[in-house]
């Protein structure tokens, strides 16, 4: 088991990566090297011998590999990446870039999305160099940049540049799984994920005459792309059940106690209450209009409009996500992918998915362990391209009342210490087991 002082070093690690900025405002706009170095020190610590590798200079990755005491077994992947999305101080309660403890929490941008789980790899792996644990399987460590964007500086350009660090690795683990769900009537909820959608960010090009603004235009841009963004706004999306909801929705059924009919999934999501919250958003497709973009004077019609939009596919469902499109934005608009990453899908049927429920359960016997599917996509997409399965662990035992899912990317990012070192606890369980 983790010793003492990786419950210590979590914490001091969670607040001094925190107060490195490595806000990733996009385009290019970040600097995540000081991260990266700290990282690496602290693995460097522990015996172990860090690369630091950059597409771009000052977009620093580390990897490292951590030898099992099973030569023949296959490695894992455990990752976590060091930026964050930007944050303006003046809404915080406390400067978002200041690690500071008080009152037992853990306060900064990125205490949950992700350096918490940066800094329980570094505790996990340096309590094991003290104690001289090992885990089973070779457990290569990666610390990515460029995650909050389109991850080419990070993880994309490892699967793609160095795929020899990653030899042998056919699972992988990161973030968003493993924490508590509070449903309001006493149950704890801890949701794995096993899977996620696929992301399919749009630009939208509508174009037509231009000119003057006060004389009629049947072929007004602006019209026609603003007819096609409420279209899309306004589509319902049909249900499509994945095999990952499809089991988590079985499981929290049972957990309720209500009939599992997936054929009227609307009416089971009603009735599972708030737990709801952990499948409906991955349901089904989506698509939700985010930007616009067009004109440049008042009394004067723009010959192109353009908009840009947050799409998303289930497993399985990018064909009907396309088609769906070219119809909702009709013959005026024309779409292209501004950034696409695959769909994923993990199986729950391995020794891995039961070590990670084990490792839970037995530092929180309490709870109740579901998978899920994210909503969203992780560094795992790109480190799929080397075969590898991604389940999403971080784990954390968190408070009722504390919303976890509104940390990420909100006002006033905070973890508790208490989950930090729940979290370092059951990670070195899994490890070890895995």
């Amino acid at each position: 088991m983790a010793d003492d002082l990786a419950l210590d070093e979590v914490v001091r690690f969670t607040s001094d990566l925190i107060r490195l900025d490595t806000t990733n405002r996009g385009g290019g706009d970040c600097r995540e090297r000081p991260a990266a170095e700290y990282a690496a020190e602290r693995l460097a610590d522990a015996g172990l011998e860090p690369v630091l590798l950059e597409r771009t200079e000052g977009r620093t990755n580390v990897v490292a590999r951590v030898a099992g005491t099973d030569p023949g077994a296959d490695a894992l992947l455990l990752h976590g990446h060091l930026d964050v999305v930007p944050a303006e101080a003046a809404d915080w309660t406390v400067h978002p870039f200041s690690g500071e403890v008080r009152d037992g929490v853990v306060w900064g941008r990125g205490a949950v999305d992700m350096k918490n789980m940066d800094a329980m790899i570094l505790a996990v792996v340096r309590s094991w160099a003290r104690t001289g644990e090992r885990p089973r399987r070779d457990v290569v460590i990666a610390f990515t940049a460029d995650e909050e964007a389109s991850a080419e500086d990070g993880s994309g350009f490892l699967a793609d540049r160095h795929p020899g660090l990653f030899e042998g690795c056919t699972e992988g683990v990161s973030e968003s799984g493993a924490f508590t769900f509070h449903d309001g009537s006493g149950r704890q909820i801890y949701p794995v994920a096993a899977g996620e959608r696929g992301t399919g960010w749009l630009k939208l090009t509508a174009r037509g005459r231009a000119g003057h603004g006060s004389k009629v235009n049947r072929e007004n841009a602006v019209t026609r792309l603003a007819a096609a963004v409420t279209r899309i706004g306004d589509h319902e999306w049909p249900l499509r059940l994945t095999p990952t909801v499809s089991a988590a929705l079985t499981e929290l059924a049972a957990l309720y106690g209500v009939d599992p009919d997936l054929a009227r999934v609307d009416q089971l999501l009603e009735k599972l209450g708030p737990a709801a919250k952990l499948v409906e958003s991955t349901v089904r497709n989506s698509a939700n209009p985010t930007m616009l973009d067009a004109g440049y004077k008042v009394n004067v019609i723009p010959g192109e409009a353009v908009a840009y939009v947050d799409g998303r596919f289930l497993p399985g469902g990018e064909d009907e996500f396309r088609t769906t499109l070219d119809r909702l934005t009709g013959p005026d608009v024309d779409w292209e992918f501004h950034h696409r990453e695959v769909a994923l899908q993990a199986p729950l049927d391995t020794p891995t998915y039961a070590r990670m429920r084990a490792a839970i359960e037995e530092f929180a016997p309490e709870g109740h362990v579901v998978p899920y599917c994210m909503s969203g996509g992780t560094d795992a997409k790109q480190f799929s391209r080397l075969g590898i399965t991604g389940y999403g662990f971080t784990p954390l035992k968190l408070p009722e009342g504390y919303d976890y899912q509104a940390m990420f990317h909100g006002v006033d990012e905070r973890v508790p210490v208490e989950a930090l070192h729940f979290g370092v606890r059951v990670l070195d369980r899994f490890l070890r087991s895995a």
